[in-house]
């Protein structure tokens, strides 16, 4: 069964991690997104496990009590930390000098994104959720038809200074609704809110959008063999921006549409998610 780890980086970061497997296994870090924590990867963590994986689901920058530096100053929230605490984790779980699988939905998507461009010499195989890449992304928002930027316009929302009080007000009822709304389960919801609902984490994760981190110059092609798993029923991501990220994939690529399913997908299908990420790291290993 997972269990919570603390991952020590640095003196003044503990990362709390869903950790399970074999100490020594080979390694899959997988990345959360926004507005979820470490335990959107609860049945992949246990399903890699089972199939003789080390999982490592760090709740990121932020999110873990004892990894929030100051959200007052963005800096401390740019994606190139962001990326450096994701590689400082894996070499802090034993990892060091290996190479690995990565995972990512969301912010963690962006993430995983950007390390197979600095790294892929390091990751064997990438596994995207809900994230198209950036290029793709970016190309998408300057359509003029505007679907994605509509689909986009609470990222300027999150800008906003009282915007944690507004997504936690009343009880949360903003982000509840929201990821109800994208069929994630009850109970997922209240995982997600023992972490991320009180004003410090709340300040902490919009803060990554206030380091505009995720607005990074163009990626270069990916050269890590790459799953993309992206829900129609997803109402941030488009399919022009989902379908165009093969243009930037110069290695194996597979692309997965869930019908039906949401922005959440590992909550929301949790089983076909770990099939289809097994299927691949399978394919890839390390």
């Amino acid at each position: 069964m997972p269990g919570i780890v603390p991952v020590t980086i640095s003196p003044t970061l503990t990362f709390d991690a869903l950790v399970a497997g074999e100490d020594g296994a080979p390694l899959v870090l997988l990345l959360h997104g926004f507005a979820e924590s470490m335990n959107c990867w609860r049945a992949q963590v246990t399903a890699l496990s089972d199939m003789g994986y080390r999982a490592v689901a760090p709740s990121q920058r932020g999110y873990s009590p004892g990894a929030r530096p100051d959200p007052r100053d963005a800096s401390h929230y740019h994606i190139d930390r962001l990326m450096d605490d994701a590689m400082a984790i894996v070499a802090a779980s034993g990892y060091g000098d290996k190479r690995f699988h990565l995972a990512g939905h969301d912010w963690g998507g962006s993430i995983a994104w950007a390390l197979a461009d600095r790294a892929p010499e390091r990751i064997a195989s990438l596994t995207i959720l809900s994230r198209p890449h950036p290029n793709a992304f970016n190309r998408a928002l300057q359509m003029e038809d505007g679907d994605q930027a509509q689909r986009s316009r609470h990222h300027k929302a999150f800008l906003e200074p009282d915007a944690a009080d507004v997504v936690l007000a009343d009880d949360a009822k903003w982000l509840r609704e929201r990821l109800a709304a994208n069929g994630v389960p009850a109970a997922a919801i209240e995982a997600h809110l023992a972490v991320l609902g009180n004003k410090g984490a709340m300040e902490a994760a919009l803060a990554w959008y206030r380091a505009r981190g995720a607005i990074r110059g163009p990626l270069g092609p990916i050269r890590v063999p790459t799953l993309f798993i992206w829900g129609d029923a997803d109402d941030t991501v488009g399919r022009v921006a989902a379908e165009g990220t093969v243009d930037f994939i110069a290695a194996p690529y597979r692309f997965e549409v869930l019908p039906g399913v949401g922005h959440f997908a590992a909550d929301q299908a949790p089983d076909r998610v770990c099939e289809l990420l097994l299927e691949h790291l399978k394919a890839f290993p390390a």
